[in-house]
Order: structure tokens, then C-alpha cells, then sequence
């Protein structure tokens, strides 16, 4: 009997080999600070697929310049962008996986140096960064404050979101997924803690979501009925009075009236927190709101063994689970769990073929 990690899964049409993907992993490697990929990333990319995962997610990739984490992030705002992104779709498919690409925009965690720099927080402007803007005029501690967004602006978010789709689209990617986690600008909405507006983009929860909820929207009308999309949460805040479990589960729920096929379940960062981290220990948010919000779900989160990946998928506590850390280690790592699991695929590259991953 096939693992149920290795059994096919489709989403909107799109079948999937197989339910170990490749989640989302900031690279910071667009070294013209054009937003361009370049070999590294093909490279990177390309070795997650031809190790065997299922859907391989770029880095999270700015839908217009300041929406980028750092100077040096991906970016999907102009045509040239999406064809050099074309080319990495291609190999992606050359190998077997699907190809995946998350839309983001940083607001007032936009603009920062790349972690290894021996300087942290806010780029200057002087040193190529920018202004940043947010819900709200509060600062992510140790950031520079950012410019609060009018209600155009947050119909022209939208519609940045709605182009970068497109342009996904056109590259030949399968699927779509709108960052709504991590602190970043769509959490930052959702989040009390960092959206203190009074408009109909603030106070309830109703109000908050509606940033997002219009962003699905306006990404749904672009793309059609035929494109998978997900959406990226940050299910709880880690902070008494932030956003919460049972808030994910609603919103997720609003989101697939919208249109999203998918809840994918991470937590934190919109502040500072203190987080027990341990094997696994972010998989109970994806349960929940797989439950609460009756749509599939996808796991992360020290998610390193095939047994453990296995034992998510085939209890049913989530649908699909993702990993970074793991395969940043081992790219093979979904051919090195298959042959531990004793699945029968048949998308081991041939040119490997005198050194078989055995158990």
C-alpha cells in the first residue's frame, strides 16, 4: 500500500505527485537589487525538484519594489522578472514537480538588511532602501515607523497583487500563494496588534480581514477558476491580545468563500515572542483550522523525519505538509523518505541511476 505522503493529490484540477512541497525560503540572492533571479536560484530551485518534491514554492516574491524583505528579494512586478522566472518554471517541470510562487509584500518589514549582515533593522534609504508602509504608524520593534496606507493604497495593494498573478501565470506557474503570515503586510491587517485603524480596514475582525479578503478577490478574478490558490497564515501572534487560533480558522474560512483552495498554517512574527518550538509543533494549527475553516490544509514547522511526515498526512491531522529546513540540508530528502517508506514512484532522476537511495 502507497504511503499517503506519496499518494497524488489535486487541487483545482492541478494533480500534485506526491504531498511533501517545498515551503517558501527567502534566499536574499537578487544581487543587482532588481528583484531578478539569477543561476542561483535556478540552481536551488531546480535541485528541490529534481529531488523529488511535489510543489516547489519560490522565496516569497514582491509584488512591487517596496513590498521586498530585503534590496537583495525576488520581485514579479515587471515583465522582465516573469520571463527569467519562466525559465526556472521550466526545469521545475522538466523534473516531475509542480511550481509554486508566493506573493508578498513586506510593509513595515520591508526594506531590511539580509540576516547574515553584520547590520541589522531598516536599510537607509542612502543605502538603497526605502520608506516602508503599514496599516498603522507602529513600528516592528527596532524598524523604522512607517507611513500609514490611505484606503487607494490599499486598493492599488490589491491590485499590485492581482498583476504580480498574472504575470505568475504567464510564467507558467501552478500555483499561486498570497503571504498573509509572518508578520508581514496582509498579517499586519489581520493583527490587532499592529492594525490600530479606525476605517473599514480596522477595529473588528470583519474589518481587519478585509485587506485580505479583497486581495483574494481581486487574484481570483485575474487568474480565472482554474489556477489553485493558497493562503500563507500566521495562526497565532504568540502575544496575549494578538491574533489568534480560533481568528485563523474564521478568516480561513472567509477566504475560501473567496476563493482560496488552501490554508497553509505557519505562526508568528508580526511581534517579538517567546515560542516553544519542537518537532512538529506548529501541525495543531493546521488540524484546527482545517477543521474550523472546512478546507485543506497544509502543516510546517520542524517537520525533519519521513515517519513524522507521514504519520500528518495519513492521520489526517493535515493534507499536504511543507518543509524548509529539512531540504535545505538534504534536497533529496523526499527520495530518501520514499525509499524509507517503501513507496513504489518513479521520478528518480536517471542520470542518478548507478547510486539509488536505498533505506
Amino acid at each position: 500500500m502507497q504511503p499517503a505522503l506519496f499518494t497524488p493529490i489535486t487541487v483545482r484540477g492541478t494533480t500534485v505527485r506526491n504531498r511533501l512541497w517545498v515551503s517558501p525560503m527567502c534566499q536574499y540572492s537578487a544581487e543587482n537589487q532588481d528583484g531578478m533571479p539569477s543561476d542561483w536560484h535556478l540552481v536551488h530551485l531546480g535541485g528541490l525538484a529534481r529531488g523529488g518534491a511535489g510543489v516547489v514554492f519560490t522565496e516569497a516574491t514582491a509584488v512591487v519594489p517596496e513590498g521586498r524583505i530585503s534590496p537583495q528579494d525576488l520581485g514579479i512586478w515587471n515583465d522582465s522578472q516573469r520571463d527569467c522566472l519562466a525559465r526556472i518554471v521550466d526545469f521545475i517541470h522538466s523534473q516531475g514537480a509542480a511550481a509554486g510562487i508566493q506573493l508578498a509584500h513586506a510593509g513595515r518589514k520591508a526594506s531590511t538588511f539580509r540576516p547574515w549582515e553584520e547590520r541589522h533593522g531598516t536599510v537607509p534609504v542612502s543605502d538603497g532602501g526605502w520608506p516602508t508602509v503599514a496599516p498603522s504608524p507602529v513600528a516592528y520593534p527596532g524598524y523604522a515607523v512607517p507611513r500609514v496606507m490611505t484606503a487607494d493604497d490599499i486598493k492599488e495593494l490589491s491590485a499590485a497583487f492581482a498583476a504580480a498573478a498574472r504575470r505568475a501565470l504567464d510564467a507558467g506557474f501552478d500555483f499561486i500563494e498570497i503571504h498573509a503570515a509572518h508578520g508581514y503586510l496582509l498579517h499586519q491587517f489581520l493583527s490587532p496588534l499592529s492594525n490600530q485603524r479606525s476605517d473599514a480596514y480596522g477595529g473588528n475582525l470583519e474589518n481587519r480581514a478585509r485587506a485580505l479578503l479583497e486581495t483574494i478577490d481581486a487574484v481570483r478574478t485575474e487568474v480565472g477558476t482554474e489556477v489553485p490558490l493558497l493562503v500563507r497564515f500566521s495562526a497565532t501572534d504568540w502575544v496575549e491580545g494578538g491574533w489568534t487560533p480560533g481568528d485563523t480558522a474564521t478568516v480561513a474560512g472567509w477566504a475560501r468563500e473567496h476563493g482560496a483552495d488552501m490554508a497553509d498554517v505557519s505562526s508568528g512574527g508580526n511581534i517579538p515572542a517567546h515560542i516553544t518550538a519542537g518537532p512538529g509543533y506548529q501541525v495543531p494549527f493546521a488540524t484546527a483550522v482545517r477543521t474550523g475553516a472546512h478546507m485543506p490544509a497544509i502543516a510546517v514547522g520542524m517537520i525533519e523525519e519521513p515517519r513524522q511526515a507521514e504519520q500528518i498526512v495519513g492521520t489526517g491531522l493535515a493534507d499536504v505538509v511543507m518543509m524548509g529546513r529539512a531540504l535545505l540540508r538534504d534536497p533529496n530528502f523526499p527520495l530518501r523518505a520514499a525509499a524509507a517508506l517503501g513507496a513504489d514512484i518513479a521520478y528518480a532522476p536517471q542520470q542518478y541511476h548507478r547510486a539509488p537511495i536505498r533505506n
